[in-house]
């Protein structure tokens, strides 16, 4: 084993590749569900399996769409996901694509907009930091602090602008609305480039029908379905 998250651990296959092993537990605050959450909230019995269905699923999408991505394969029964190492950009950083006004961004900006107005595939960064609340950071700061250069900032930009349209248009095709979601991206393979790594699950995204909210695993049921 080479880290505990809070929803994945990872272990070192031996072989040059990683295995992500999914858990049932999920993001969130006095047992409520939130993608933004620093802290596991609960539990949900199946949501570790889903989750890597999901995410097999969207992963190898994003790979035919000629996108780089850490997946290699996945192992559903075992819920686990063999992937390529990735170098993460400094400690870790996550990349949240907004489509409506919901989450930490009303919160901060509640003075200037309304609770799920329109956003134009509006990308922030922040760093993952639990201690500081995974504070945002420009674009300026991580060239400064030496987390990636600008040219990895604007391609990480462009990336996540591209996946994110590839997962609103297939939740769009289950009548559901993509609000936000949450990527994560790290340097991967002897050149270095820029890949998406991590997840794509219910776990890191917001979706709608209508006004409904769709909690992480019934989403996972509906993309599934055959």
């Amino acid at each position: 084993m080479l880290y505990q998250g809070k929803t994945k651990d990872i272990y070192d296959k031996g072989d040059g590749n990683y295995l992500l092993k999914f858990k049932d537990d999920v993001t969130g605050t006095d047992g409520v569900f939130d993608p933004g959450a620093n802290t596991v909230g609960l539990s949900i019995e199946g949501a570790g399996r889903a989750g890597l269905k999901l995410t097999k699923m969207f992963f190898e999408k994003i790979n035919q769409a000629g996108i780089a991505t850490h997946f290699v394969d996945a192992d559903i029964e075992n819920a686990t996901m063999t992937v390529k190492p990735a170098e993460v950009f400094g400690k870790g950083v996550e990349v949240i694509l907004r489509y409506k006004a919901v989450g930490s961004f009303y919160r901060r900006y509640g003075m200037y907009c309304e609770e799920g107005q329109e956003l134009d595939s509006y990308v922030e960064v922040t760093l993952k930091d639990d201690n500081r609340n995974d504070p945002l950071i420009t674009d300026e700061a991580l060239e400064m602090l030496g987390i990636m250069t600008k040219e990895e900032y604007t391609l990480l930009v462009d990336l996540t602008k591209k996946i994110g349209n590839i997962i609103k248009e297939e939740l769009a095709k289950k009548d559901l609305e993509l609000y936000d979601i949450k990527f994560e991206f790290g340097r991967v393979g002897a050149d270095k480039h820029v890949a998406l790594i991590d997840e794509i699950s219910g776990g890191n995204m917001r979706a709608y029908r209508g006004s409904e909210y769709i909690e992480p695993l019934a989403l996972e049921k509906i993309m599934l379905a055959e």
